[in-house]
């Protein structure tokens, strides 16, 4: 079983993707902030991160950028989860070292291939 750990601040966009993860027996780790997102890459060593961009205490580009400059978390696999969809947004998250990038609202199918594809690379 695969541990995801979803970082989001919007407890709607949370436990909505937190039910549609559990029922396809993903282990969901919770952070509610960017701070707390890396604290947990540290301690929890998940598989992949699911990273909100727009976050309180310390954004995703911040967080996502702490992690993978950690050669302990450098190697997980971070998908950048934004409502911001602006040209340039995506080649921003993978400058920041995110693995992949996708759009909210999630649409899920997409997103689990995305996954799929990262935590069996």
């Amino acid at each position: 079983m695969s541990k995801i750990l979803l970082v989001e601040d919007n407890e709607m966009n949370r436990d909505m993707l937190t039910r549609r993860l559990l029922r396809r027996s993903y282990d969901v780790i919770i952070a509610v902030d960017g701070r707390q997102g890396v604290e947990l890459a540290q301690s929890e060593r998940p598989d992949l991160i699911l990273m909100d961009m727009s976050l309180p205490v310390m954004d995703g580009w911040s967080a996502t950028r702490t992690i993978k400059d950690n050669p302990a978390t450098a190697g997980i696999p971070v998908i950048a989860l934004t409502a911001h969809a602006m040209s340039g947004d995506r080649d921003k998250a993978l400058a920041a070292g995110c693995d992949d990038y996708d759009t909210k609202p999630v649409d899920l199918a997409r997103l689990l291939q995305k996954m799929d594809t990262l935590l069996n690379a």
